[in-house]
């Protein structure tokens, strides 16, 4: 009886310490260029061609697809839209409001995304999107349990301090996040007991170990330092939770019906992955926090209306070189060729940080226990993930450390685009502050086309039709994230979209479109007004 009680009372205080909002390391890190690559084995993806003369696809099935109307291409793409504007004032932290979608490749979506804004202490705004591989239990998990360890992380001890006066007391609990949410995200997982313990042990543990901070220092190290804690304690939480799941595992047993399915099964999360992007912005200062190979670009307008784009993170992957040396001389040298294999992390693993992955983290023994006891659970993921990596000698090979960047906003910078590597994988950071930079500022407002010399009659037909292009683009979509959407996959080579290429590519069967494309999910947070 005393334990129906607790778990309920636990459920309901993790559910009151966020809300949801109506519907509508260093300080400084020298920034390089990555090439993108994917974040879990994939097939290869294809170029998709359509000659000209090409009648409608026809699929394994043998029958022909019919073509899919422009109406029907607006649901699919407008599916997961969500936009909100936050009230001005100190409250908005210099942030005037977002717009966010995602596009899933994957049955069902791999990726997360989660936005909200931290209520007590010093505050801020929270935006971040979750690539997860292995399955969606990983990427869900730190999506929804992320924000409240960042929460916890960068607020003052006397807050934490009365926080746990009034759970010790059982009174009500003061929320720490208000969410902004889609009503088709994914609300809290099951589970809500154990990660709400995790928590409170965390926020004790900053109670029991730390001194009150001094009010000189300087708050660009205090949040790094904190985003930095908040990752790697949460990815700390979610292997022991899965330790303890297993220590309380009989050998061989049969589980429960649903439990090895379920999205918030210890292990289920801790066996898959996710990388992570987090961008936090307080009273006017961005900190950008990543795990992974999704990317954070700041559209900066420049003094002649021009845009460019500034990288704010660098993958994790063998693509970069200082990440690639960092991983080697973590390891013995004799283990120099089989670190780091075909760019993949042992030969399977695309990024060199990510949440979760505990089969390239714990010890050889205990791998070991996870296959000999639980082949229920392990049912549940990939394949390749079913056994120990070859050459697992000095474990742990992964990270959960995040690399952190500071930026002081400035009125030029007018927006922030978080996206997942499918995003990256089919456009160019410059391409994609071009279109959101022209989306905002309006194109009905672009100066008129002035031939130059040696202009044809055909280059500048092909202008005018690509302004067109343009301009019924913006007019179609008021949400900035669906744009990108929109132009990722139906881009006409000239910066229009092709109506018929993007209709193709929304009516690929789910079993080849992974082929193509992986899961996207895009936020763009708006900072400043943009200048017309």
């Amino acid at each position: 009886m005393f334990s129906c009680w607790f778990f309920s009372w636990f459920s309901q205080r993790v559910a009151m310490l966020g809300r949801t909002g109506p519907f509508s390391g260093r300080c400084r890190f020298e920034l390089q260029q990555s090439r993108h690559s994917f974040s879990s084995p994939p097939p290869q993806r294809l170029r998709v061609h359509y000659p000209a003369c090409s009648e409608s696809r026809k699929y394994r099935t043998g029958q022909e697809a019919e073509p899919m109307s422009s109406a029907h291409v607006n649901r699919i793409l407008k599916a997961n839209e969500y936009s909100h504007t936050l009230p001005r004032g100190p409250a908005s932290h210099g942030v005037l409001g977002f717009h966010s979608n995602m596009l899933p490749s994957n049955h069902p979506s791999e990726d997360r995304r989660s936005s909200a804004t931290c209520l007590p202490g010093r505050g801020g705004v929270l935006f971040g999107v979750f690539d997860g591989h292995a399955g969606t239990a990983c990427a869900h998990a730190v999506s929804q349990r992320l924000f409240y360890y960042i929460a916890v992380a960068t607020l003052p001890l006397r807050t934490l301090a009365e926080l746990e006066r009034a759970v010790e007391e059982e009174r009500a609990v003061q929320p720490l996040l208000e969410w902004h949410k889609h009503p088709q995200d994914h609300n809290c997982p099951d589970g809500g007991a154990i990660s709400f313990q995790s928590l409170r042990n965390y926020w004790q543990e900053r109670l029991a170990g730390e001194e009150e901070e001094e009010e000189e220092e300087q708050e660009g190290c205090r949040v790094t330092s904190a985003l930095v804690n908040a990752f790697r304690r949460l990815d700390y939480d979610l292997s022991v939770e899965a330790q303890v799941h297993l220590s309380m595992s009989s050998p061989r047993r049969v589980s429960l019906p649903g439990e090895a399915l379920s999205l918030s099964s210890p292990l289920r999360v801790a066996l898959s992955g996710s990388t992570a992007c987090i961008a936090h912005v307080s009273k006017g200062v961005l900190h950008v926090a990543n795990l992974g190979d999704s990317r954070a670009v700041l559209g900066v307008r420049e003094p002649n209306g021009s845009w460019s784009a500034v990288s704010l993170t660098n993958d994790h992957n063998a693509q970069n070189p200082d990440d690639l040396q960092r991983i080697l001389g973590e390891h013995p040298p004799s283990e120099r060729k089989t670190v780091v294999r075909h760019d993949r992390l042992l030969g399977l693993l695309l990024p060199f940080r990510a949440f979760g992955d505990v089969r390239f983290k714990w010890s050889a023994e205990m791998l070991s226990r996870i296959y000999e006891t639980r082949p229920d659970v392990l049912s549940a993921v990939g394949e390749a993930f079913r056994t120990q990596p070859p050459h697992y000698l000095t474990p742990p090979y992964l990270s959960a450390q995040p690399e952190v960047t500071l930026h002081r906003i400035t009125p030029a910078d007018k927006f922030l685009v978080l996206a997942t590597d499918g995003l990256w994988e089919l456009m160019h950071r410059q391409t994609v502050v071009q279109l959101v930079g022209e989306q905002l500022t309006g194109l009905q407002q672009q100066r008129p086309i002035i031939p130059g010399v040696g202009m044809t009659l055909g280059s500048l037909q092909r202008l005018l039709l690509e302004r067109k292009g343009r301009v019924l683009s913006v007019l179609e979509d008021q949400n900035a994230a669906t744009h990108l959407l929109r132009h990722a996959l139906g881009d006409d080579g000239y910066g229009a979209v092709a109506p018929n290429r993007l209709a193709k590519m929304l009516s690929l069967p789910t079993e080849l479109a992974r082929r193509y494309r992986d899961d996207i999910t895009v936020t763009v947070i708006h900072l400043n007004e943009p200048d017309l």
